[in-house]
């Protein structure tokens, strides 16, 4: 508590508190409430695409940090170039080719058109959680590959010579301290994933960002919407920080090579 009682903070906390209630009674906010549900829907939006991202990221992330790791070359050297290329390239391009590139080469074929699937996949969401995944396994699979590599060799070759299985020193050793040394890097790489959220409203994808913009074409009002985005980003922002720093304290420790 004595922290927050410091005099740099409780001048700090003072001028952001004066900020707010300027900006509160200042500014033009009489177009929120006609635009309050289709912003929590954006904001929705934007939520669920960044967990599935990350989550599916994260599960292709593995194997490919494992093949660069550890891997033959027949698994390392495909797994390489599919980083290589996912770094190299703008994610910006990445959607646009698979939206305006594979979401038109589907409807050239009757059966898709005619299958159950086509539904969803004539929509623009799918396309932007594939580029969205397809982008975070990219760049989580070169730091996987660090994390795996980081992991002292010593203890896995203990646990191969009291005769553990390899998926279970993959399971009970290696894979939980890989994780664990990259909690850190992943929470900010996630910070990131939400940051390039904003690309998919360029394939109509209707997420926060779309609505501030259409806010702003419709009145016209240029700093509100773009200030109300800023605190919503900043929000999402300060709950993913505190996530992981959750998880960094509670989360499960590894267990020795032994048991």
């Amino acid at each position: 508590m004595r922290d927050w009682l410091q005099p740099h903070r409780i001048i700090l906390a003072l001028i952001g508190v004066a900020l707010v209630l300027w900006c509160a009674t200042q500014m033009r906010w009489d177009w929120l409430p006609k635009y309050a549900p289709m912003m929590a829907e954006g904001i929705w939006r934007t939520v669920w695409l960044l967990v599935l991202s990350s989550l599916l990221g994260m599960a292709l992330a593995i194997p490919l940090g494992l093949a660069q790791a550890a891997g033959p070359w027949v698994l390392a050297a495909p797994a390489r170039a599919f980083c290589t290329v996912i770094r190299g390239t703008p994610l910006l391009l990445q959607i646009w080719l698979l939206y305006y590139g594979l979401g038109s080469l589907f409807p050239q074929f009757p059966w898709i058109r005619e299958s159950d699937l086509w539904p969803i996949l004539r929509q623009a969401w799918p396309y932007a959680l594939l580029a969205l995944t397809l982008s975070f396994a990219g760049y989580e699979g070169e730091v996987m590959r660090g994390a795996f590599r980081s992991v002292p060799r010593g203890q896995l070759e203990a646990a191969r010579a009291m005769g553990m299985p390899r998926l279970k020193i993959l399971t009970r050793i290696w894979l939980p301290q890989a994780v664990r040394n990259v909690l850190p890097t992943l929470g900010g790489e996630t910070v990131l994933q939400m940051k390039a959220t904003p690309l998919v409203a360029t394939i109509t994808v209707v997420e926060i960002y779309a609505v501030s913009s259409r806010v702003r074409q419709d009145t016209f009002i240029i700093y509100e919407p773009l200030l109300l985005l800023a605190v919503v980003y900043m929000a999402l922002a300060g709950l993913i920080v505190l996530l992981f720093r959750w998880i960094e304290r509670t989360g499960p420790q590894t267990r020795p090579a032994g048991r």
